[in-house]
C-alpha cells in the first residue's frame, strides 16, 4: 500500500472516530449516552433520553461521515492512483472508526447508520434497499436491533444483484454485514431471551 493510499484510509478511520452521539449530546448539554440505557453511543440509545432532535442529529451525523469518507476517496483518490479497492477499504475504515473510535477510548457504536452511509457512497441502490428493509422490519416488529440485523444480513444478497458477485464492493458488503451483526451480539442474546427493548421505549435496564 502506498503512503497516499494509507493516508486516505487513515483519514477515513479518523472521520469514523467522530462519535456524533457523544458530540451532539455534549453540545446540547445532555447526559453522555454511554452512561444510560444500552450505553451504546448511537441514535437509538440517544432516543431513550427523550430528545428526538438529538437522536436525529446523531443518526444524520453518523450516516454522513460514512458517506463522506468514501466519497472523498472516490473523488480525489483516482488522481493519486487509487482505485475501487481503496474506496472499499475506506468504507471499512470509517466503519472501524465508528466502532472503535480513536477519540473515545476505542469504545464506539454498532455502526448501522455509518454502514448505510458507506453503502450510499458505494451504490445508492444498496443504501435504499437496506434502508427500506430496516423500515419494513421496524414497522412490523418495532425492534431497532432486530431490524438492523435483518437489514444487514440482506445487504450481501442485494449487493450480489446490484453490484455483482465479482465487485470488490460485494466482498465489502459481506464484511460490513458481519461486523454490524457481531456488534449486536448482546441484542441477539436479549432477543433470544425476549428482553430486547422496543423502539423509543426504555427497558428495565433504562430505569433510574
Amino acid at each position: 500500500m502506498t503512503t497516499t493510499a494509507f493516508a486516505f484510509i487513515l483519514g477515513a478511520y479518523l472521520i469514523g472516530s467522530l462519535s456524533f452521539a457523544v458530540i451532539v449530546t455534549r453540545l446540547m448539554g445532555m447526559a453522555d449516552p454511554r452512561t444510560y440505557g444500552s450505553k451504546n453511543p448511537g441514535a437509538t440509545n440517544v432516543l431513550r433520553s427523550g430528545k428526538k432532535l438529538a437522536a436525529v442529529l446523531t443518526l444524520l451525523g453518523d450516516g454522513a461521515k460514512g458517506w463522506l469518507a468514501v466519497f472523498l476517496v472516490s473523488v480525489f483518490g483516482p488522481s493519486y492512483g487509487l482505485n475501487e479497492n481503496h474506496i472499499a477499504m475506506a468504507g471499512l475504515a470509517v466503519l472501524f472508526g465508528h466502532m472503535w473510535p480513536l477519540y473515545f477510548g476505542f469504545k464506539g457504536g454498532k455502526g448501522v447508520a455509518t454502514a448505510v452511509g458507506v453503502l450510499l457512497a458505494f451504490n445508492p441502490w444498496l443504501a435504499l434497499a437496506a434502508l427500506l428493509t430496516w423500515l419494513f422490519m421496524a414497522f412490523v416488529v418495532k425492534i431497532s436491533s432486530l431490524s438492523a440485523i435483518v437489514a444487514c444480513l440482506a445487504v450481501p444478497v442485494y449487493a450480489y444483484y446490484i453490484v455483482g458477485p465479482h465487485s470488490v464492493y460485494f466482498g465489502s458488503c459481506i464484511i460490513i454485514a458481519l461486523l454490524v451483526v457481531q456488534r449486536h451480539k448482546s441484542n441477539l442474546i436479549n432477543l433470544l431471551g425476549g428482553t430486547e427493548d422496543k423502539i423509543g421505549k426504555p427497558g428495565p435496564s433504562d430505569q433510574p
